[in-house]
């Protein structure tokens, strides 16, 4: 059942996007709808692991990662002095 809904944005806001509302060939309505359906939807239904997350995980241990960042921090120090 559709319901009516009324909101208040700025009016540079709303050009906006019926502009990119024309470009995706989907009326305003629909893409108001499918944000708020993505943005309410289950944590679990949103964080699905794709087989190539799957795939990378572990490649880096977390020690490793915290030391290359700790290298490139100091570069960067060093960089920027």
């Amino acid at each position: 059942m559709q319901v009516k809904l009324t909101l208040s944005l700025e009016k540079d806001v709303i050009e906006h996007a019926k502009e990119f509302s024309r470009r995706q060939h989907k009326s305003l309505s629909k893409l108001v709808e499918n944000y708020l359906r993505q943005i309410t939807a289950n944590a679990s239904d949103k964080e699905a692991i794709t087989p190539l997350v799957s795939d990378l995980s572990g490649v880096i241990k977390p020690d490793a990662a915290e030391k290359r960042k700790a290298d490139y921090t100091d570069y960067l120090a060093e960089k920027y002095r």
